[in-house]
Order: structure tokens, then C-alpha cells, then sequence
């Protein structure tokens, strides 16, 4: 969700560098950058670890409000995600939303698409183990009744590719914040722009062949 739906991830920036600094702290982008695709209790024991005297539980809650109260304002969807996801809803197509945010949040967003969009939400409150370790996606899959080898994922975050790569799914990177040059990701979309079904179809298929992106994963135009 964060980074690959919606670019949301200015936000929750704003509002750790906002709690730390109510602590007298200092916290800049690039430490922020580390927490981007991890679960929340990193983000919280993080904070803690920057002067935060509050509970893990609650710098999660807090975090979240101010996350959704700046997605109330503006929602910053992601450019060709909306458009894909109504594609892959009008195909028939089973989707799930993994995320490591919190239930709440994740229903914020999916309050704005403005179609139903997922047959089921994956939380961070949802999962023992937050990614990168792939139990999110496995239960996503579990839950829709289907092998994960028959699954694609569309990841922003080193974390959120590796969790999927690791549950078996064919993953698909398309990065924002962070190169995923180096990554598990089986190709790599600089944008979802222009994408449709057939594009996912084909990234699937020649995964299950066998007929693997080179080491670097291959970063292809948004058309090709």
C-alpha cells in the first residue's frame, strides 16, 4: 500500500521527524529511508530509541492518526495504480492488500478508491512476522484459496520484495524511494503507468517457465 498504491510515505516521514522532535530529537531522510517497508514495531522501537518515552503500541497509534488526518486532505495515489487495480477488478481477478500498516489505516485508504477494490486486507496486526519474512503474503494467499505460485505481487520496498519473492509469488518491483536493483524481485516497472492485465500475465508466465530476468532484474520501458 505505502509507496506502491498510495505515496504515503512523505507522511509517515513528517510525522516520526514531528514525534521526535516533541522529544528533542533529531531524525533526518536518510533514517527514515531505513524504515520504509518495514513493520510498524520497527518504526516504533526506532522511535523509542530516538527519546520517545511512549509504548510501542501507542507511537503506533499516533503515527497512524497523522498519517490518515494528511490523507484526508490529499490522497497521493501512485501514478497508473488505480488504473491497473480497476483493470485487474473488471478481469475478475482475486486481489488482496498486503500492508504493515494497521487495519484502520489500510481501510482509510481503500475508503477513497472509489471502487472494491480488494476481497481482503493483510494488516501489520494481521501477521506474528512483519516483512520481509513472507508469512503476509502467504496468509493473503491462504485466505483467497489459492497457491502463492499462482500469485503476482506489486512491491515499492526492498522489505515488501523480499517478503513476496520468499512466499513463492512472481514480484514485480516498481521503485520509488529506494533501489531494488539488487533486490529478489523478478522484474522490475519504473512505472505502473500504461500497464495492464497481459503485462502481469506475461511477468507470471515467464516466471513459472522458468525464463528468469537476468541477476540485475531487467527494468523495462512502461510500454514494452
Amino acid at each position: 500500500m505505502d509507496g506502491t498504491l498510495v505515496d504515503t510515505e512523505p507522511y509517515w516521514m513528517s510525522a516520526q521527524s514531528d514525534l521526535i522532535e516533541s522529544y528533542g530529537g533529531t531524525w533526518s531522510h536518510d533514517e527514515a529511508l531505513q524504515l520504509v517497508g518495514s513493520g510498524l514495531g520497527r518504526t516504533a522501537q526506532t522511535m523509542q530509541a530516538k527519546g520517545v518515552t511512549l509504548s510501542e503500541d501507542a507511537v503506533i497509534s499516533l503515527l497512524t492518526d497523522r498519517v490518515m488526518e494528511q490523507i484526508t486532505v490529499s490522497v497521493p495515489w501512485r501514478p497508473g495504480a488505480r488504473e491497473l487495480l480497476s483493470a485487474i477488478r473488471e478481469a475478475g481477478i482475486p486481489t488482496a492488500l498486503v500492508t504493515m500498516s494497521i487495519g484502520r489505516m489500510a481501510e482509510h485508504v481503500r475508503s477513497f478508491i472509489g471502487f472494491d477494490a480488494f476481497d481482503l486486507v493483510v494488516s501489520g496486526e494481521s501477521v506474528t512476522h512483519a516483512k520481509p519474512h513472507p508469512e503476509a503474503y502467504l496468509m493473503a494467499a491462504a485466505a483467497l484459496g489459492v497457491d502463492p505460485i499462482d500469485c503476482v505481487g506489486i512491491e515499492d520496498s526492498i522489505a515488501g520484495v523480499t517478503s513476496s519473492a520468499a512466499a513463492g509469488i512472481t514480484t514485480i518491483g516498481v521503485p520509488h524511494y529506494l533501489s531494488l536493483d539488487t533486490s529478489p524481485a523478478h522484474v522490475l516497472w519504473p512505472t505502473l503507468v500504461g500497464r495492464t492485465v497481459a503485462d502481469l500475465a506475461e511477468a507470471h508466465s515467464l516466471q513459472r517457465a522458468g525464463d528468469r530476468m537476468p541477476a540485475a532484474p531487467l527494468t523495462e520501458s512502461p510500454h514494452s
